[in-house]
């Protein structure tokens, strides 16, 4: 019997540390140049991170500088407040 079902790509929130399903995450890159930016396709070429989709998430990660660790540059505020606006 063959599974029709397609695989679900999972994906890691590096805030919560939840397996979820890439469509609830944003990803934001950090490009060779050292621009960060969210990724609307999901496939830019970069260091990526998935953010889950969930304001008090976005706030952590901001407090904690979760991003900026991760990404080793400093994530502005700018994109801390596109990632809230897009919610």
């Amino acid at each position: 019997m063959v599974n029709s079902m397609k695989k679900i790509p999972l994906r890691t929130c590096v805030v919560s540390k939840e397996k979820l399903d890439k469509r609830e995450l944003f990803r934001i890159v950090r490009n060779k140049d050292g621009e960060v930016f969210v990724d609307d396709t999901l496939k830019a070429n970069g260091r990526g991170v998935y953010l889950k989709k969930d304001e008090n998430i976005i706030n952590k990660a901001r407090d904690k500088k979760i991003l900026d660790y991760h990404l080793g540059v400093k994530v502005s505020d700018e994109v801390y407040d596109e990632l809230i606006k897009r919610l």
